[in-house]
């Protein structure tokens, strides 16, 4: 049990930061808009990814060069045009009131959903590298694994069916604009992020590279 509540605790410290997927998941709640289904692919994709970097799978970023740099220019592409038309929908004002709400298909907040988990380096990075690293170091590593998948499973429904309560407060669309504003600003400061490290990674994940760019 003392495995399961570490994963438990640490699982559930790490994905409580704000991040790009865990404004999806708010919005979402918030226009109450297949809250379900985006719930789900965001716990289960946490499970898959814990399952895997429990089984020992995080050696694959280290065996293949270039291949979380890559990961990372990816996703901040994507990255920076989602925060492009959050920033649109800010400015055409309280839109999200409105036509918004019926902006995103079931099939298109699945899609969105599904990127902003498996386009971002740093979901990689916290659960199949960090919490696979750690698990090792407990007598039953499935227990840890388990504790950290309960963990999202619960994070995520809360945040998607608990943003309800927040209802009032977004009954005007200038709440709407800022949230979008806000959102635009997360998304493009992970972006740079992502850039920034993207770029280091790469050149020093080759020789070559370093050769040229490292003085």
């Amino acid at each position: 049990m003392q495995a399961a509540v570490a994963g438990f605790a640490l699982g559930f410290s790490m994905i409580l930061a704000i991040g790009a997927q865990n404004a999806f998941v708010l919005r979402q709640g918030l226009m109450r808009a297949h809250v379900l289904p985006v719930c789900l692919i965001c716990a289960v994709s946490d499970a898959v990814l814990i399952t895997a970097g429990v089984a020992g799978f995080g050696v694959l970023t280290e065996a293949v060069p270039g291949l979380e740099p890559a990961m990372r220019l990816f996703g901040a592409a994507f990255l920076a045009w989602y925060g492009a038309r959050s920033l649109r929908s800010a400015w055409r004002g309280g839109a999200a009131m409105g036509a918004g709400k019926a902006a995103l298909s079931l099939r298109g907040a699945v899609l969105t959903c599904l990127a902003f988990t498996w386009l971002n380096p740093h979901v990689y990075l916290d659960t199949v590298m960090l919490l696979g690293a750690i698990s090792s170091q407990y007598a039953q590593p499935a227990l840890f694994g388990l504790g950290a998948v309960t963990s999202s499973f619960v994070f995520f429904f809360l945040l998607g069916y608990g943003a309800r309560a927040l209802a009032p407060v977004f009954a005007r669309p200038r709440a709407w604009q800022l949230l979008d504003l806000g959102m635009a600003v997360v998304m493009w400061t992970l972006a740079t992020k992502l850039i920034l490290g993207g770029m280091d990674s790469l050149i020093a994940s080759f020789p070559l590279f370093e050769r040229l760019f490292v003085v």
